[in-house]
């Protein structure tokens, strides 16, 4: 038998100092530099599940732009597949705090440089995406 778990999550972006930054975390269990991100709660749209993730693991609020939805797919145990579900978030915020029993790091780090901190090759793909959606966005 099969479980099915879901996520969702967000590349979190600030304009600083005429860069684009997004925020990256790196979690306790695995060590792995990864975008927030946490499972769905009964009830929860996924842009609202995205938003309440965000700001428990890294204590910022954000806009959420549902315009871009990436999704991945994988197995994280032999009996189960999970799927993540992303979305491009401005921060409204930003003081970070970070949710010491999952998030053991985090940081700002230049769009351009983020894949060389990303551990999976999907999410340095998202990366990728996300940074030609920002660039097409009035900001």
């Amino acid at each position: 038998m099969v479980n099915y778990e879901k996520s969702c999550g967000a590349v979190v972006y600030r304009k600083f100092h005429g860069n684009t930054e997004i925020l990256l975390v790196r979690h306790v269990k695995s060590g792995y530099w990864s975008f927030p991100k946490g499972h769905t709660e009964d009830g929860e749209s996924e842009a609202e599940t995205a938003i309440r993730e965000i700001k428990e693991e890294t204590g910022i609020e954000v806009y959420v732009d549902t315009g871009f939805r990436e999704t991945v797919t994988y197995s994280p145990r032999r009996d189960t597949s999970k799927t993540v579900v992303y979305f491009i978030a401005r921060a409204k915020t930003r003081e970070l705090i970070p949710q010491s029993e999952e998030i053991s790091d985090i940081r700002w780090v230049e769009i351009d440089k983020a894949a060389s901190h990303l551990t999976y090759d999907n999410d340095k793909l998202i990366v990728s995406k996300a940074k030609s959606f920002i660039a097409l966005m009035k900001l």
